[in-house]
């Protein structure tokens, strides 16, 4: 295959692009950029020997590759970042931040935007801020916000119209946008401070409030002049908590990472005014790559989305692209950006601590895993597996009175959740309150197209205890999966029989099992029952909102199939609806002012 691929490298322009490996199936396993893409092409085609394991594993894996030829090698940078954030190649390295971690994200689509502490950044308008490696420092940093900026306290993507504000309104900590008429443009000014402070540029900030407050002294607004001498104030102590690690003024982030033979870690120490401001850490998860092939996909992925980038960059290695980086770089940032490996002196220091920053996560992150692996090992003996259960799925049912009935299955692998894997199911077959029968429905949903070699769990759990692990053990022996993995029913401990625990039943063992000092194992067992129990609850009451939704609306006049349609996809839940105004529900196409008014009389005279 190789040698078939070489034959098209002589049509291959020599000038730089990007191009796209596809595997026998057609999909994109792999996009890089090249200067030259016929040399770099030739590297992986023409050359026996590869000088790392991932290029050896990547050109097997090969059938076919494509080209973009681009006019210069800034533009193929951007669009291979472009392509492989569209496409998440397998062996592209992908930036994910680490999830325990919390951000703060301000959503820049809201007419008036409010900080939301999230720990799921998404591919949406809004910017994120973090991830802070304690929620005690991102409520510090809410907190300093709250009290020097008058932004709206309350959560909702939207301002929802009050009668009277809020106590934060009272207490002089908001504007009350959901009250009074605010200034968008002032309000978007206020929020492009709180974003030059989540950038560390609290010291412009305090020159900018200062500039302020002399001219409106001047003017004799003493008023607004003490305001800005209040928030000069809390910017000023904000300052004095901060560290000093260079003697310069200069904006730098710096860059280090360690790695094993499991993972890596990146830390980025964010230096503003030579004040260390803040230290975000990533994790990769790709044992195979090289150490310069992770600095490169790191800057590439993190600066493409970064709100502000500095005037220096430090990094641990020379990258052979590292001219063509701070091009990209100064071109986003309007003015010139020096990406540095330092020799000695302040910067080297400063590459020290990130690298020890890095040590000390990975070293915490191994010590993590290497308790999940005892925890595990202690219920496979609890359990009698020959082996710890990596992959354990557990299945709930949820319902009311034979309406809405759903099911929700979660996925823990290596005792931590694995949310990508999570399913709902609504119940099809079953009219009543059956969980017998809703749970047979569901696992033969979920196992009657599975075989020994697709992603079959180590062990299943199922909640309600022997009445269902009978349920699933008929189901799977049904199917022919019998002896694939390993069946448990988990049950309630019964208050009034003083019993002291939950109980897992084992099939064929009429005793729940002993976890006798592996108590940690059975608490991992309660974690994850508990958490397929929340799951599937939403999962019901998101089924519930709907159906309400659509039984409010049906006694309307006038509301039809498209408009019905039309004010569900707007307003999502019966009581976003109901608390909508009549202008909000007249914006919705197809509902005119008029057929507004008897909505909104209609909604609020629902019970």
């Amino acid at each position: 295959m190789e040698n078939t691929l070489a034959l098209q490298l002589p049509s291959i322009s020599s000038g730089p692009g990007v191009y796209l490996m596809k595997d026998d199936r057609g999909k994109i396993i792999y996009v890089g950029k090249a200067a030259n893409l016929k040399k770099r092409l030739a590297s992986y085609f023409i050359k026996q020997t590869h000088p790392d394991l991932k290029t050896g594993v990547l050109v097997k894996q090969i059938t076919s590759f494509d080209t973009i030829v681009t006019p210069s090698e800034n533009e193929a940078l951007i669009l291979e970042s472009t392509l492989i954030k569209k496409h998440k190649p397998r062996y592209n390295i992908l930036l994910k931040d680490d999830k325990r971690y919390p951000s703060i994200r301000i959503d820049l689509t809201s007419d008036y935007p409010c900080l939301q502490v999230v720990r799921k950044t998404g591919n949406d308008r809004a910017l994120y801020f973090g991830p802070y490696t304690s929620p005690g420092s991102v409520r510090d940093t809410i907190k300093i916000i709250n009290k020097t900026f008058k932004l709206r306290k309350c959560q909702s993507d939207r301002v929802k119209p009050r009668s009277r504000p809020c106590l934060n309104y009272q207490m002089g900590l908001c504007l009350a946008p959901c009250c009074y008429p605010v200034d968008q443009q002032a309000y978007r000014e206020m929020v492009d401070e709180v974003r030059m402070f989540l950038n560390g540029r609290t010291h412009d900030l305090i020159r900018k409030f200062t500039a302020e407050m002399t001219v409106a002294a001047e003017r004799q607004a003493f008023e607004q002049a003490a305001r800005l001498r209040d928030k000069i104030f809390a910017l000023q102590n904000t300052v004095e908590k901060q560290i000093a690690v260079t003697p310069d003024f200069v904006d730098r982030d710096v860059i280090a990472f360690v790695r094993n033979d499991m993972m890596a870690v990146v830390v980025v120490l964010l230096v503003r005014n030579g004040f260390l401001q803040a230290v975000r850490q990533f994790v990769f998860k790709d044992a195979i790559s090289s150490d310069h092939e992770i600095v490169d996909a790191f800057i590439k992925q993190y600066y493409a989305k970064s709100d502000y980038i500095p005037k220096e960059i430090i990094v641990p290695l020379h990258l052979e692209d590292t001219p063509v980086y701070a091009g990209w770089l100064s071109d986003i940032k309007g003015s010139a950006v020096h990406i540095i490996l330092p020799k000695r002196g302040d910067k080297l220091r400063l590459l020290t601590m990130a690298e020890d920053n890095a040590r000390t996560r990975l070293t915490r992150m191994m010590d993590e895993m290497a308790a999940g692996a005892e925890l595990l090992a202690g219920l496979a003996r609890r359990l009698q597996l020959k082996a710890p259960p990596r992959r354990i799925e557990c299945f709930d049912n949820s319902g009311m009175s034979g309406s809405n009935l759903v099911s929700a299955r979660v996925v823990f692998v290596d005792g931590r959740p694995e949310k990508k894997s999570y399913r709902k199911y609504t119940i099809k077959t079953v009219d009543l309150q059956d969980d017998y029968a809703s749970m047979n429905e569901v696992l033969e949903r979920r196992f009657k197209k599975s075989n020994q070699d697709s992603d079959l769990p180590d062990l299943l759990m199922v909640d309600g205890g022997r009445g269902q692990l009978n349920i699933a053990i008929s189901v799977i022996e049904r199917l022919g999966l019998k002896g694939a993995f390993t069946i448990i029913g988990i049950a309630k401990k019964d208050v009034d029989r003083n019993e002291p625990t939950d109980k897992i039943y084992l099939p064929g063992r009429v005793n729940p099992v002993n976890f006798g000092n592996d108590m940690d194992a059975l608490f991992l067992l309660q974690r994850i029952r508990d958490e397929a129990h929340r799951f599937a609850i939403a999962f019901h009451r998101q089924k519930r909102g709907k159906t309400a939704l659509h039984s409010a609306l049906d006694a309307i006049p006038g509301i039809g199939k498209r408009r019905k349609a039309a004010l569900m996809k707007k307003f999502k839940r019966f009581q976003r609806l109901r608390e909508a105004s009549v202008e909000e529900l007249a914006g919705t196409p197809g509902i005119s002012s008029d057929l507004a008014r008897t909505l909104f009389t209609a909604l609020n005279k629902a019970p």
